[in-house]
């Protein structure tokens, strides 16, 4: 590795460590064993750094929740048989991503009063709600790209909102299986 990422795998574990405001860029320096010139030089600020490799831990825990989907759930699943599926493994990944979970929501806290942060972080928006539609079955070669983001933002609504609880109360915590059955509940409700 060079040493942009050094810096990147540095800032990572910083970040899981200690979070986003607490983390310094002489503990960035020190976790990469690069110089805290080498910041400025391939990132700008220790924030853009501190952007990037936020964007780039999601991206990791994403990668592994379809590398792990990809041998449990077969291509001749239903939709109901891959919506359980897929909660059932964001739901244990909970437990193993707890630091960075923490780490969002403390970047969102400071969203409101850093445009900065809040425009480095809105193409990263656009892409985990496309994601997250076609991971539960939408072809984005065909869906109408409104309607795609609408239902990836439905998905990412009821993720975080999932985080949220498990960051506060892990100890009573629904299944996949049972949020399927309340998603069906309340749109059977809804249907004509």
């Amino acid at each position: 590795m060079g040493n942009r990422e050094d810096l990147l795998a540095g800032a990572k574990r910083c970040l899981l460590e200690k979070g986003y405001g607490r983390t310094t860029a002489r503990d960035i320096a020190n976790a990469s064993g690069v110089s805290l010139a080498a910041i400025g030089y391939h990132f700008g600020s220790k924030e853009a750094l501190l952007n990037e490799a936020v964007r780039d831990a999601i991206g990791d825990w994403a990668g592994e929740i379809v590398d792990g989907l990809a041998t449990e759930v077969g291509p001749d699943a239903d939709a109901a048989e891959r919506f359980e599926a897929i909660w059932t493994r964001m739901i244990e990944s909970f437990g193993t991503s707890r630091p960075l979970w923490a780490v969002q929501f403390e970047v969102l806290a400071h969203i409101e009063w850093r445009p900065d942060l809040r425009r480095s972080f809105l193409g990263s928006h656009r892409q985990a709600r496309l994601g997250l539609a076609e991971l539960f079955g939408v072809d984005l070669r065909w869906a109408e790209p409104r309607q795609a983001l609408v239902i990836g933002a439905f998905y990412q609504a009821l993720l975080v909102g999932l985080a949220a609880q498990w960051l506060s109360d892990p100890g009573d915590f629904p299944t996949g299986r049972e949020l399927l059955d309340a998603v069906q509940t309340v749109t059977a409700d809804l249907l004509p």
